[in-house]
């Protein structure tokens, strides 16, 4: 924690260190620093999200490198707290944390929430009758103040925080105000109202104050005068008349009576406009708990309920109001802000002011038109009461924005499709999808809990068809309910075709097509170009059939550059149309991609090879980076492919995209379109390498029968010679020798036919490897020798080192070690001098096989240590298992079965499932050669 840190912000932005007696005031830095710590400081020890903090800085006017800026400004602040902090010892003071920066300090070390502490405490002593305490305790909170909050800064933030904390001071001095007149001490406090009255002419309860202490300090002209001033200010400035407590006060200097208690105003029209909460509500118990704990002895002024359409916004808000109703006696007021309904306009700012206007009293033809003045209005309306507000489907923060100035004690509920950034007053819950558990409770609320625990299976993939949304969960309900003679596996069957599935996700007037639409149009129709360039993304993603996407392939998809795709997808995030997967990785749920699907854009086709062209290229790169020795197609993009650097970067955008990558392979090769086929047989080719290293055999397999039914349905023989390799490649891999024989014959079929000696070449050398893999040694080696002769033919050295390294293996397996090892010294050199760091792995690893196979460990060690080096920096699993088994082998052979075991451990934790017959057998053979030799030495068998 920051012990002896001290923060002001009521005035300019300061910081004091406390050491001591000593203290040292901390250089805060530049502006937006001070704005920083500003932000952090309103809310310590509540994590402040990095989107939160680029909305108070700079809201919508943020630069592109606001992250790396408050980055910076963090850096900054630690730097001034922690002078001595080393440079990777973490923050005591400024904690960064999966949910935002923390300030870790109390609340009394910043004077803003210091000073809000003392004022409820002094409304508590008040409240129990002690005005002196009272007194006492609102001078020490006002002495805090040193000039204008936060003087000298700007931005949303700023703004918002200065009125709030404005507000909140003059509260407290109309609340000394009262406590002085109750004290008798009238003529203590004229001055000081006529100044206040001065500098808030339009504050109704100031101006109810002076009048008190001017008329029981015998001058009730002046506080006729007081008033005649105020009603012309309020009639000209705000369209109003007095409020009722200024004309009880006129009436009472009138009557030259006695004054009433000032703290007791008339009662005021209480409005109660919540809608009927749902009779039988369910789940949600967390988001209950967290909003009512929110809602209580001190409500927060701004709560936010967000999510996407149909996750249950609305219901949830009028639940959770009704059951803090007795936290609000002076009312509730709700209104539907239309945000999203279709057909018809949104409510305007000054459409909600005057609904509230009127429902809290003010006579219609009294109701500001200018909404400035509305705004006033709706202050005056609502100071010193406690009013639960309820705005339901907001569009936007704009659209409430004025009604966001609602003194302290009254609360703002709003609900909204959008994400919203406000100041730290400001609770935000996004609600998720319901749980399985929950979505089954509504089914069975709706039809029958009978009905609906009948079929355990079918109900869950019902819910599951539902994408647990409450919206679809509801009319699903009500389809069961109103057909008694479906089973639920009969909805859920007709639910399981995706083409009909937002047709059948319709009951009356529910649709989670209409509700889904809603959002689009509106993102369609605004003002803003991101929100225009949002919808018309939607409509592409939903061309692409892939799991995740990032900003570079929705930049290809909408021909526009990465940073306008990723404003586009982060406002979907906002408008919960496409939620973050993981940082700059977006998904669709299940029934978004669906809507999105059937917005068909009208060029489907170019998006689609735009996106399929950049996954091709970048793959090819990455690959190709990843190991440039590897041979790869060079069929012609035209696209800007990924930026990888190194070999290990390209590997790991190649892990992390694969899946992606697979599928629009696989999206792209079932297309009727030729371009387009063509492009998912470039993008199989270029993950052959990848998937061979991480031994993805059944993905490999499938992807390549594919292209080879596109290449022959082409009439591309190379495309087909190329896919008939990879087939056979995973056959063999898995144990499938003769039909992976068979594939590579046909490979060479086709080299020959169309002249590719370069293609027949490898097929040689591929059908010895299909042998070799098959333990059938003596086949193997006519294959190897003429693909060593064909290579040295036409000079393709590549093709050399594999042809050596497929006769070291055969003379290995036919149990000729001396002729092996001359054939791998010979392919490891070759392998050295071309820097082929995957063949020197596989040729040591074979030289090591071969030691061993010539009882010289010794020998053997060096090879199959370089060996797991290798092949660990190139994730090539397989070969990793067999360099691991080599090593047991090696140890085992020098009487150590202690390290021997580590080795056949490490490869059983690596080599388990990989579905190779042949290295799991020697992997179980090689581990009971080690624990036979634990017991012989005494060490026993592995637990």
């Amino acid at each position: 924690m920051g012990e002896g840190i001290f923060i002001r912000l009521l005035g300019a932005v300061t910081a004091e260190l406390h050491r001591g007696t000593a203290v040292e005031h901390v250089d805060l830095g530049p502006a937006r620093q001070q704005t920083t710590l500003a932000i952090l400081a309103a809310a310590v020890a509540r994590p402040i999200p990095m989107s939160h903090m680029i909305a108070g800085i700079w809201g919508e006017d943020a630069p592109r490198n606001a992250e790396q800026s408050v980055y910076t400004y963090i850096a900054g602040l630690r730097r001034a707290f922690e002078p001595g902090r080393g440079r990777r010892e973490p923050s005591r003071v400024l904690a960064g944390t999966p949910a935002g920066y923390v300030l870790r300090v109390e609340s009394a070390q910043v004077d803003a929430l210091l000073f809000a502490e003392r004022v409820e405490e002094a409304r508590r002593v008040r409240r129990a009758g002690d005005d002196p305490q009272a007194v006492r305790l609102l001078d020490e909170a006002l002495a805090m103040w040193r000039g204008t909050a936060l003087s000298g800064l700007s931005g949303p933030f700023v703004e918002t925080e200065r009125d709030r904390l404005e507000q909140l001071r003059l509260a407290a001095l109309e609340l000394r105000a009262e406590s002085l007149l109750r004290l008798g001490r009238h003529r203590d406090i004229v001055e000081e109202l006529r100044h206040l009255t001065s500098r808030n002419p339009l504050r109704e309860r100031v101006r109810e104050l002076l009048m008190t202490a001017l008329f029981r300090s015998g001058s009730p002209a002046e506080a006729l005068t007081v008033y005649e001033e105020g009603r012309v200010l309020l009639a000209e400035e705000l369209g109003l008349s007095p409020g009722e407590g200024l004309r009880r006060c006129h009436e009472m200097v009138l009557r030259a009576d006695a004054a009433p208690a000032p703290s007791a105003p008339a009662p005021q029209e209480t409005p109660h406009q919540l809608p009927r909460p749902l009779a039988e509500f369910v789940g949600r118990s967390a988001e209950i708990a967290r909003l009512k704990e929110r809602l209580a002895t001190s409500p927060s002024p701004l709560l936010i309920i967000t999510g996407p359409p149909g996750v249950g916004k609305s219901a949830l808000a009028a639940h959770v109001a009704h059951l803090a109703m007795d936290q609000f006696p002076d009312g509730q007021l709700y209104v539907n802000c239309r945000g999203a309904t279709p057909e018809l306009p949104a409510l305007t700012p000054l459409d909600l002011l005057g609904r509230f206007l009127r429902a809290l009293g003010v006579p219609p033809t009294f109701v500001p038109a200018d909404l400035d003045e509305a705004a006033a209005a709706w202050r005056s309306r609502l100071h010193d009461r406690r009013v639960l507000v309820v705005l339901d489907d907001a569009a936007d923060l704009a659209q409430i924005r004025p009604l966001l100035s609602a003194s302290l004690g009254n609360t703002l509920l709003v609900t909204s499709r959008e994400t919203m950034s406000w100041g730290e007053d400001a609770v935000q819950l996004e609600l998720a999808r319901m749980s399985p558990a929950e979505s089954a409770t509504m089914l069975a609320n709706l039809a029958g809990a009978s009905r609906i625990s009948a079929d355990a299976g079918e109900t869950a993939r019902l819910v599951r068809l539902c994408d647990g949304l409450p919206l679809a969960l509801r009319i699903a309900g009500a389809r069961l309910a109103g057909r008694p003679d479906w089973s639920v596996s009969a909805l859920a069957s007709r639910l399981s075709d995706e083409r009909t599935r937002l047709h059948e996700l319709a009951t009356g007037d529910l649709a989670v097509r209409s509700s889904l639409a809603a959002s689009h149009t509106a993102l369609e129709r605004g003002s803003r170009p991101v929100n225009r360039l949002a919808a018309r993304m939607l409509s592409l993603l939903g061309l692409l059939h892939v799991p995740e996407m990032t900003a570079e392939v929705a930049g290809a998809l909408a021909d526009v550059t990465s940073g306008e795709a990723e404003a586009a997808l982060e406002r979907l995030v906002d408008a919960h149309l496409l939620d973050r997967a993981a940082p700059g990785r977006y998904q669709l749920h299940d029934l978004v991609r669906l809507f999105a699907g059937e917005l068909r854009p009208a060029d489907r086709r170019g998006p689609l090879i735009r996106a399929l062209s950049y996954y091709a290229a970048s793959t090819r790169l990455a690959s190709h980076v990843s190991d440039p020795h590897r041979t790869q197609p060079a069929t012609p993009l035209d696209a800007v492919p990924r930026e990888v650097r190194t070999a290990q970067e390209a590997k790991a955008w190649l892990r992390e995209e694969e899946a992606v990558l697979s599928a629009a392979a696989v999206q792209a090769m079932n297309s009727p379109d030729d371009a387009i086929a063509r492009l998912g047989v470039n993008l199989t080719f270029g993950l052959i390498w990848p998937q061979e290293r991480a031994y993805h055999m059944a993905g490999m397999k499938e992807l390549n029968t594919l292209a080879l039914r596109v290449s022959e349905r082409l009439g591309d023989e190379a495309g087909a010679l190329v896919a008939h390799g990879h087939i056979a490649n995973a056959l063999r891999m898995t144990g499938h020798t003769d039909e992976a024989v068979a594939h590579q014959l046909s490979s060479l079929d086709l080299a020959r036919r169309i002249g590719d000696a370069f293609g027949e070449m490898r097929a040689l050398g591929n059908v010895a490897n299909a042998y070799n893999s098959g333990e059938r040694y003596e086949e193997m080696l006519p294959w190897a020798e003429r693909q060593l002769a064909l290579a040295k033919s036409i000079g393709a050295k590549v093709g050399i080192r594999y042809a050596l390294l497929m006769i070291g293996h055969s003379h290995l397996g036919m149990g000729r070690p001396e002729m092996a090892r001359e054939a791998l010294h010979e392919a490891l050199a070759e392998s050295e001098e071309a820097g082929d760091a995957t063949h020197e792995a596989n040729s040591r690893l074979a030289l090591g096989e071969t030691y061993l196979g010539l009882d010289d460990p010794e020998q053997a060690l060096p090879h199959l240590l370089r060996t797991r080096e290798l092949f660990e920096a190139s994730g090539y699993r397989i070969g990793k298992v067999r360099c691991l088994i080599g090593l047991s082998r090696a140890y085992r052979m020098l009487k150590d079965p202690g390290r021997a075991l580590s080795y056949v451990d490490e490869a059983l934790a690596g080599g388990g499932g990989l579905g190779h017959a042949r290295w799991e057998r020697r992997l179980r053979e090689e581990k009971a050669a080690v624990d036979e030799a634990r017991g012989a030495s005494g060490a026993g068998p592995c637990p």
